[in-house]
């Protein structure tokens, strides 16, 4: 039998299989973005799909605290509107 990664959400902390997650990730050249895949290169910040957790991550700058940068509005926005997206198509 395969063992099933587990991850843990930033925000709630509770382990879920690695699947089960959002997958937020800043490569290496420094751009932060949603990864469908949960296979791009960079450091991933995971997020179980409850709308609060999201609405926290988003709107509390763990974005900034995730990647231990400064990261700007845009960029956010920017990871709103693809979460919102895959939020809405599944």
């Amino acid at each position: 039998m395969k063992k099933i990664p587990q991850r843990t959400c930033v925000i709630c902390h509770s382990k879920y299989d690695k699947r089960d997650l959002l997958r937020i990730v800043s490569d290496n050249s420094g751009h932060i973005f949603y990864d469908p895949t949960g296979k791009a290169n960079g450091r991933g910040a995971y997020l179980c799909k409850s709308e609060e957790c999201i609405n926290q991550f988003l709107n509390k700058n763990y974005l900034e605290r995730a990647f231990k940068r400064k990261v700007e509005k845009e960029v956010v926005e920017s990871v709103r509107q693809q979460l919102a997206e895959k939020i809405i198509t599944k």
